[in-house]
């Protein structure tokens, strides 16, 4: 009986089922935002991310954010892992150029090779030269004749990524160094390194090669430059808001309320391609 009261007693001051050992658990909300700043930041380590977390009045200990950046296998230190290739594109995307061949087989067979570029802040594309021979001595002559067309324009930007082929010889990229700007190459068979390059190509094959027969180097030069030309002036682009290049340099559209207004369609190269304008 004794023993029976005591073991009674025993369990009704018992709190050992009742007591969790050590601090309180973090709440999921919390961890989640401490690896989200760890992924957003990577300069950040953990003292920066605690100190974060203070500021925003959430009371923590710089040991916690530690443990929860260790267990899931982010190095809590400031040096982690250095950008990547998409951040940098990212955040110099206003200081890169790109430029890329794009080949045409016209009517006859007659492969012509086009030099094209693109702004990667502004989606501006523009046209170096077409030929059936792209030797280096001529690919240099077309990146003279680009800078001496746009002069000053070519200061702003620091960074003209391009592949490793073969006419892309030390000439060629001696002519933009000496303008200020590092030459990138990307690796060999990694076409995503010029992604927005290789993504105007496509671009220019979806919606006009594809339909289009293309006569001679005369026909493809003038067409091209047409295309280039709606590209840069009313082509919307997800990469800028869904604004045309010369949209985003001047700023959205006010908006209207369609329903009030008469479109008019325009057709460019024969009806190729269809553009909306509101009617003045």
């Amino acid at each position: 009986m004794l023993t029976w009261h005591r073991n009674l007693v025993a369990r009704k001051w018992d709190y050992s089922n009742r007591r969790r050992p050590g601090r309180p658990p973090t709440p999921a909300a919390v961890k989640a935002l401490i690896l989200r700043m760890a992924a957003e930041n990577p300069r950040w380590g953990h003292r920066r991310s605690h100190g974060e977390l203070i500021r925003l009045g959430h009371k923590i200990a710089a040991s916690t954010v530690w443990n929860i950046l260790n267990r899931a296998g982010i190095d809590p230190a400031p040096r982690r892992s250095g950008p990547t290739w998409k951040q940098f594109m990212t955040a110099q995307a206003e200081h890169v150029v790109a430029v890329d061949f794009l080949h045409v087989d016209t009517v006859n067979l007659t492969r012509l090779y086009a030099l094209v570029m693109l702004e990667h802040g502004s989606r501006r594309a523009h046209l170096l030269g077409i030929t059936a021979n792209p030797t280096g001595s001529w690919i240099a002559q077309a990146a003279r004749n680009l800078l001496m067309n746009t002069g000053t324009e070519m200061t702003k930007p620091k960074f003209l990524i391009r592949d490793r082929g073969g006419q892309f010889t030390d000439a060629f990229d001696a002519i933009f160094t000496d303008a200020g700007l590092r030459i990138i190459k990307s690796p060999p068979q990694a076409p995503k390194t010029n992604a927005h390059c290789e993504r105007l190509i496509g671009t220019l094959r979806r919606e006009f090669l594809d339909g289009m027969l293309i006569v001679n180097e005369h026909h493809l030069r003038r067409t091209l430059t047409r295309y280039l030309e709606y590209y840069n002036t009313a082509r919307p682009h997800r990469g800028i808001g869904q604004m045309s290049p010369a949209q985003a340099e001047t700023g959205p559209p006010t908006p209207i309320d369609l329903a009030d207004q008469r479109v008019h369609r325009r057709t460019i190269l024969g009806g190729l391609i269809n553009e909306y304008r509101i009617a003045s």
